[in-house]
């Protein structure tokens, strides 16, 4: 018990003195997350909105595939990706590998199958009879999809939130992409499991505490947004 009470107050002192590599750490990971949900989301809302309102063949595979794709395990993102941008890879001129653009890369397509599968949650929830009406009231197609996503904004604001969950708290695709670079790509959470294998117990729940809080702020700020 004494050695979690002085672990506790050595995290807390860390934290208070504004440790430069504890937040080293945290700037890369929220950066990485912000850009990698930003990205994940302008790509899987379209997505999702596509697929739930259309109709065409196959639509029932394309919607599993995407629920398998929710589950994938972060290591088997980060080996395709690394293959891809490797030296020996298609992209590998782009020396993309071990930087944090190649951990935006990885995490963007964890987020991706999160937030188009809870868009499309969220659309098979809502009013059938939503386009439809708007198109009768003379609305253009264009406009009939941006009320729906006016109806439906809470359930895309909860695809968000999980999404930003989903990449702010990985280590896989972190660790096999960014390199666990010290001072360049070390997040909150390879630093964790860095530190802790080195016996460095306080430095790496200096580090938890600061993850749990930086979801919680994430969270705090999207559900004041809702309730406006």
């Amino acid at each position: 018990m004494d050695f979690i009470l002085e672990s506790f107050q050595t995290s807390l002192s860390l934290i208070l003195s504004l440790d430069r590599e504890v937040f080293s750490a945290v700037s890369t990971s929220v950066s990485v997350a912000a850009w990698s949900i930003v990205f994940g989301s302008l790509i899987g809302i379209p997505l999702g909105l596509t697929i739930a309102i259309s109709e065409f063949p196959l639509k029932r595979w394309v919607i599993t595939m995407l629920n398998t794709l929710m589950a994938m395990p972060t290591v088997v993102v980060g080996l395709v990706v690394y293959g891809i941008i490797s030296r020996q890879g298609p992209l590998g001129e782009l020396g993309l590998l071990f930087t944090p653009t190649a951990m935006v890369i990885g995490q963007t397509v964890l987020a991706l199958p999160i937030v188009a599968n809870y868009t499309l949650s969220a659309v098979k929830g809502s009013d059938d009879r939503i386009l439809a009406t708007a198109l009768t009231l003379g609305a253009s197609p264009l406009q009939s999809v941006l009320q729906l996503i006016r109806e439906i904004r809470f359930g895309i604001m909860a695809a968000v939130i999980a999404g930003f969950g989903r990449v702010i708290s990985e280590v896989g695709v972190a660790m096999m992409l960014g390199g666990n670079i010290r001072g360049y790509s070390r997040t909150i959470t390879t630093a964790i499991a860095l530190e802790t294998s080195k016996g460095e117990f306080a430095f790496g729940l200096a580090l938890g505490i600061i993850l749990m809080a930086v979801a919680l702020i994430v969270n705090l700020i999207l559900n004041i947004m809702q309730q406006r």
